[in-house]
């Protein structure tokens, strides 16, 4: 039967030197004892470096806007938890009962924190060096294929740009209405581009999601144009 060291040396090319450090990096704060809370902690910032420092010998010609924008694309949550997904981290994690009857295994969340907390425990268990290689393995194709600058530009930036291109004043985002109970907020927003006489709306539960929704319609629109 694979233990979960095997599956880490199989999937990540790594030995542990301590497994306790394994079991506490795989080990929910529902299921009590020594958690991957703090584990978490460190290998965030690890992350978060090591892909900087992979990113500036990867991509030698990138404006550091760009570069920005390529690690903040790579360390957010949603790319962990496919992270996590693909190395089917959730079935060698130990959760409280009732985290496990919920599907706590299968949550972004869950999987995105499992990860970090896994490189928080390879940089302790063996320095930084090992944990580049670590990760290198875990991103594999995705440093290899790096996004292109302009899809990683959120909707209002790029309509910005689009604008400005054109020689047209930036768009006026209003807010049209916003309703529901507070854990459940629905908002309503307008984007308009005066020169052009355009007018868009869109919805969202927060006022960001509205405007950059507003926005890429507005592209749309600007684009049919």
């Amino acid at each position: 039967m694979t233990t979960a060291a095997g599956w880490i040396e199989r999937t990540l090319k790594y030995r542990f030197r301590d497994d306790q450090r394994l079991e506490q990096a795989l080990t929910h704060r529902s299921a009590g004892g020594r958690h991957n809370e703090r584990l978490e902690f460190l290998g965030d910032a690890v992350l978060g470096m090591i892909i900087a420092e992979v990113l500036y010998r990867h991509v030698p010609e990138a404006s550091e806007g760009y570069l920005t924008r390529l690690r903040a694309n790579l360390v957010r949550k949603e790319t962990l938890a496919e992270i996590g997904a693909e190395m089917r981290l959730g079935d060698w994690l130990k959760l409280g009962t009732g985290e496990l009857k919920s599907g706590g295994f299968r949550r972004a969340s869950t999987l995105a924190n499992g990860v970090e907390a896994l490189l928080g425990a390879i940089y302790l268990d063996a320095g930084l060096g090992a944990c580049r290689s670590a990760v290198e393995r875990m991103y594999g194709e995705r440093l290899r294929s790096l996004p292109p600058d302009q899809e990683l530009k959120d909707p209002k930036t790029r309509l910005q740009e689009l604008l400005q291109g054109r020689g047209l004043d930036l768009p006026d985002y209003a807010l049209e209405s916003a309703s529901g109970e507070a854990h459940k907020r629905h908002f309503q927003v307008s984007c308009s581009v005066g020169a052009l006489g355009f007018r868009t709306e869109a919805s969202g539960r927060s006022r960001r999601q509205a405007e950059q929704r507003a926005a890429e319609a507005m592209i749309g629109k600007l684009g049919d144009d």
